[in-house]
């Protein structure tokens, strides 16, 4: 509601520097998280092989940022303050950025509400310092510190009070902070970056990672595995696809290390961390044939392109970015996924041994034996002897001798161990098959196996034959806005190829003719108007090849072997050289894994046989 009184014009003003600055540093600066982003991507940019990060108070108190980067003269340290000043473009080109920051904004923003210090030395000339508080500048002075830059951040938003109303625990951004910095580090493997929290006078060293060496395939490795952990590196797939000036490489984890979050999706943008919309509907994409819309994929995906062919500039913090062909990159991301996912066959994650092996607990040990109350050397041996095979007592039903087998029976065929699910030896509980490797053994949940199995032969009957139609006897006319028809019709193609036929209908109405003949009878507004959610959200809808799948899911789940059913020897194992052939088989629908593989050494070391 205008609250203006109309008699009373309202005067335009000019404001000042600092209250500008305080404006600009409530876009670019939100939480003390922030501050140590900006800070940290300008040491990058100075080309520093080493930063170190100190914080007291979760950011609120003191971010002291240090790197041993290119250093900064007496003449450029005022100037680095000014705000719209940088070293990073020309300003020819906004769209041709090769550096984290361009904006020539943090500086001056974090002085305008902190107590800002900055003290630099360049290669071969003397070090110098200037500090701002509030807005306001001191005079540059000499100071002694090694090549390089130090920028001290004190008390921030002592200037706008109001803002540390809106700030978290001291715990909540020191964990934001710390997220920032891992981040960056995946971004930049070469750089060793050191976060300490030196709150109430202690050094605590919270984050540590050393440069890494080795090519970007090698460095990345060693990074993540040291960020993310040992875990999603043992059960990442390698991504590496490169299609119309757009190159994706990275990692990304087997369906079955999935996540109840999102915590483990990194995305860069030539070498920027980025979260957008786009990028992560495409890793939903990919993953949705695998996965239930509970479990989130863990991947690290680096995009590299022309820097004209995206938009940094969109955001005052750079979070944001805006594609010229996202279809292009949309399609990219999916197609090497599902490409990588097919390669890695039957393979589950390792994740599900180990939770299983540590689910087998041994039994608790007896109770210290003192010597007194050892038996005698006669009574061990007594007791070794009565043990031995052949003891009357232990013979017939119970023995545990070893029988030769007789004359003319047929040795087993122990070839099929050498394959990777192996051979089957048994079934437990008319649901699990117990199957025997060269260095383990194999748990397969048969209902779970199969079912993946059905899935995918009706997947590829459909690719093969398409996507049946029915048509609809009355089409029905459906009433949207204009810009509604504009964006269900660009993409009438699609969804033609899904089954699902619409046509214009005068005014700003569409006709549904057909509609998928699997999906039975459907209400045919509502699940376009879900695809409208979904183009205006992501700008490519797959809600109907999705219902689709899930109807084959389904399908593959009632046509599958069913738990309880006792199978033969031949059934047992050729449903292991299917699992073997087929991809994805290591998964079940819905992204439980479909068996569990246990090495022999694991299993000896529960016994204490190591």
């Amino acid at each position: 509601m205008n609250t203006h009184d109309p008699n009373m014009r309202p005067v335009i003003r000019q404001l000042d520097d600092a209250a500008i600055n305080r404006i600009a540093a409530g876009e670019v600066v939100e939480r003390p998280a922030s501050a140590v982003k900006e800070l940290v991507e300008n040491a990058i940019d100075a080309g520093a092989r080493r930063i170190s990060i100190e914080v007291a108070n979760g950011g609120k108190a003191l971010i002291r940022v240090q790197d041993d980067g290119c250093g900064m003269t007496v003449e450029e340290l005022p100037l680095a303050l000014c705000r719209h000043a940088t070293s990073k473009i020309d300003g020819s080109d906004l769209l041709n950025i090769h550096s984290f920051g361009f904006r020539g904004e943090a500086l001056p923003s974090l002085g305008a509400v902190g107590r800002l210090t900055l003290q630099s030395r360049a290669r071969g000339f003397d070090a110098v310092e200037l500090s701002v508080s509030g807005g306001q500048a001191s005079a540059a002075k000499p100071c002694a510190i090694n090549a390089g830059t130090v920028v001290t951040l004190r008390d921030l938003f002592y200037a706008t009070p109001a803002r540390l109303k809106f700030l978290r625990s001291e715990r909540a951004e020191m964990q934001a902070i710390t997220e920032v910095i891992k981040r960056l580090s995946m971004a930049e493997p070469s750089v060793g970056f050191t976060l300490r929290d030196v709150s109430g006078g202690k050094d605590r060293v919270t984050f540590r990672t050393d440069p890494e060496s080795g090519d970007l395939f090698d460095a990345l490795h060693a990074r993540l595995g040291r960020v993310i952990g040992a875990e999603f590196i043992a059960n990442a797939l390698p991504i590496d696809a490169e299609r119309e000036g757009f190159r994706l490489t990275g990692y990304a984890a087997l369906p079955t290390y999935s996540r109840g979050s999102s915590v483990a999706q990194f995305f860069f943008v030539n070498g920027r961390p980025v979260q957008d919309k786009l990028l992560v509907g495409a890793l939903r994409g990919a993953y949705a044939d695998f996965l239930s819309r509970d479990r989130y994929p863990a991947v690290a995906l680096f995009i590299d392109c022309d820097p004209h062919l995206v938009d940094v500039n969109v955001h005052p913090a750079k979070s944001e970015v805006r594609f010229r062909e996202p279809g292009l990159v949309r399609g990219l991301i999916v197609s090497a996924l599902r490409h990588g996912l097919a390669e890695a066959g039957h393979r589950a994650s390792s994740t599900v041994a180990d939770a299983t092996l540590g689910a087998m607990r041994p039994e608790p040990l007896s109770p210290r034996v003192y010597q007194m109350d050892r038996p005698s050397a006669q009574a061990r041996q007594a007791a070794y002897t009565a043990q031995a095979p052949g003891f009357a007592d232990m013979a017939g039903a119970w023995s545990g001798r070893v029988v030769e087998p007789e004359a003319g029976t047929p040795e087993p065929d122990d070839a099929p161990c050498m394959l990777p699910l192996g051979t089957a030896r048994g079934q437990v509980h008319e649901n699990y098959i117990i199957a025997q490797t060269a260095d383990g053994l194999v748990i397969v949940d048969q209902h779970a196996a199969h079912e993946r199995l059905v899935y995918e032969q009706l997947k590829a009957q459909m690719r093969n034959t398409g996507i049946a139609a029915q048509a609809l006897l009355i089409p029905e006319v459906i009433d949207l806005s204009a810009d509604d028809r504009a964006r269900l019709l660009s993409v009438a193609e699609e969804l033609a190829a899904m089954g699902l036929s619409i046509e214009p209908f005068g005014g700003a109405a569409i006709a549904v003719r057909e509609t998928p003949a699997i999906l039975g009878e459907v209400n045919a507004e509502a699940l376009l108007r879900d695809v409208l959610d979904e183009l205006s959200d992501l700008g490519q809808s797959q809600l109907v090849q999705e219902k689709i799948e899930a109807i084959l899911s389904r399908v593959a789940c009632h046509g599958s072997i069913r738990s309880g059913r006792r199978m033969r020897a031949e059934e047992m194992n050729a449903l292991l050289r299917e699992m073997e052939a087929t991809p994805h088989s290591g998964q079940c629908n819905h992204g439980r894994p479909t068996y569990v593989e246990l090495k022999l050494s694991d299993i000896e070391r529960l016994f204490g046989r190591t």
